[in-house]
């Protein structure tokens, strides 16, 4: 149930499901992390001699960033994906930590392993903890992990709930996670309650959650949520046009209250809004052509969404498709204000050894590729107004990897010629 957190801060991390600096409302609590501790290794950082010792978490005052754990005002990267080593197949979820008006600092980061953080379900510690999504589900100013796990099941009945949070504080993550509360009658079938989404769905700006139920519909859960997992409001069901829904959430319509993106099903699908309301989600919106991914923002045309397709991809206004197809290949999307221009730009990705592809405005490919691998965040991280790209590359073997920084920028190539900061992912597990 690992889903990519490009997008929070997605985080999809996200996420995540990021901090993205649109002139729309973007929620991410995006799209499966252990406190500072004195025996964390160092961490090598590109282009420089030696490597950093680690530094403890500064310690925050809280913030309405989606994915600020510390409340610093500074964004922080979920990583979904570590290097292996050895250490099987999940080592859990780790956090790098941002500084305001400085970025990402590698060396003040968190590991989140199921042994440590998650709450066991019948006497059970999951085998697999993955980032979903994150924002503040309790209101403190301090962004909170929604995460999914493997809790047993012997296939009788309704399966347990997969889903559970982990609550930010002044030091980032802290305490064990809690099983997200779902009422019997706000659930629907035999399915999982998994694929988790934060946003306002109905406007009174209080982070809800969207989970999957079954039979085309979703739970509504709205917040704020209590310390022990449950929603604060009534719990309900919700028809729409699909199965997955899918962050991050966003207020597309400008009436305050975020729309959620529900997709048929996995892999290329056709997918549909269903939009937001002082009751929450439930009136049906734009529907969209089968695709792989599909991102909201402010393209150029005045377009607020984007598909990729096998063949490119599409911009769309209210009316419909706008433009012709872009070309450039992938199996991500994620809108990304890269140059600070008030209008987002497209962000494809795909694999390891997959190029990146930078779309200006939604309507313009940008020659080259910045790098290869898979964008797993794209959010301001350094505060400079232009948003961030994070790639990470991995082995074959899963054992090693490279993290890779590229700031955005007032250029024809979107971003900058070299990267911020490199890392490897093998500093939360050697």
């Amino acid at each position: 149930m690992k889903a990519r957190t490009a997008r929070t801060a997605r985080t999809r991390t996200l996420g995540v499901s990021g901090a993205l600096a649109l002139a729309l409302t973007l929620t991410a609590c995006g799209g499966h992390d252990d406190a500072a501790s004195k025996k964390h290794g160092t961490v090598a950082l590109a282009g420089k001699k030696g490597a950093t010792a680690s530094r403890p978490i500064p310690e925050g005052k809280g913030s309405k960033l989606p994915s600020d754990f510390n409340g610093d005002g500074a964004p922080d990267l979920v990583l979904d994906s570590l290097a292996h080593r050895g250490l099987g197949d999940d080592p859990g979820i780790g956090i790098v930590y941002g500084r305001k008006g400085h970025g990402l600092d590698p060396a003040t980061r968190q590991l989140l392993s199921p042994a440590k953080y998650a709450a066991p379900t019948k006497g059970e510690i999951p085998a697999t903890f993955g980032s979903e999504s994150a924002c503040d589900l309790d209101r403190d100013g301090y962004s909170d992990l929604v995460v999914s796990t493997d809790p047993p099941y012997d296939g009788q009945g309704t399966p347990p709930v997969p889903v559970q949070i982990l609550f930010g504080s002044p030091t980032g993550i802290s305490g064990k996670g809690v099983t997200l509360r779902i009422p019997a009658k706000a659930r629907f079938g035999n399915d999982w309650a998994d694929q988790p989404v934060c946003g306002d769905f109905d406007g009174d700006g209080r982070n809800d959650l969207v989970v999957h139920a079954s039979g085309g519909r979703l739970t509504f859960l709205p917040g704020p949520f209590t310390r022990t997992g449950a929603p604060r409001g009534t719990a309900r069901l919700v028809q729409a046009d699909g199965n997955v829904p899918a962050g991050p959430a966003a207020d597309l319509d400008g009436d305050g209250a975020d729309e959620v993106l529900v997709r048929a099903h996995t892999g290329s699908a056709r997918s549909a809004l269903v939009r937001g309301g002082p009751d929450g989600p439930g009136r049906p919106g734009a529907a969209y052509p089968a695709g792989l991914d599909v991102a909201f923002g402010r393209f150029t045309g005045g377009a607020r969404a984007a598909v990729l397709t096998g063949t490119g991809v599409t911009r769309y206004t209210a009316q419909g498709a706008t433009g012709g197809p872009v070309k450039a290949k992938g199996s991500a999307l994620d809108a990304a204000d890269l140059d600070g221009d008030g209008r987002d730009d497209l962000v494809v990705s795909g694999g390891d050894g997959d190029p990146v592809r930078l779309v200006r405005g939604g309507a313009t490919a940008v020659s080259g590729s910045p790098g290869t691998g898979r964008v797993v965040a794209v959010a301001d991280f350094d505060g400079d107004g232009r948003d961030d790209l994070v790639v990470q590359r991995a082995a074959a073997d899963g054992d090693t990897d490279k993290v890779t920084v590229l700031t955005g920028a007032r250029t024809a190539s979107l971003v900058a010629g070299a990267p911020a900061t490199s890392f490897s992912s093998t500093v939360f597990t050697g």
